[in-house]
């Protein structure tokens, strides 16, 4: 048993750099990569808005001024 383990250690440890090699061209981003990362993009967008509006409130009650009327 332990000479079957230290075979397919050496073995593993000689194919590591053939498999991380992988292919000599690199390829670029696929098309649904890139919508992806659009929509993505998209999303994080969207969610700006609400919160510039968010915070120009909290900004404005915190530091505007305010008129009380006399009971």
């Amino acid at each position: 048993m332990k000479r079957t383990i230290t075979t397919l250690g050496a073995l593993m440890a000689t194919a590591t750099p053939a498999i991380a090699a992988g292919a000599t061209e690199t390829e670029g981003m696929s098309l649904i990569t890139i919508l992806l990362i659009g929509v993505g993009g998209l999303i994080v967008v969207s969610q700006l808005i609400p919160a510039i509006i968010l915070l120009r409130g909290i900004v404005k009650g915190l530091f505007g001024v305010t008129v009380r009327k006399p009971l």
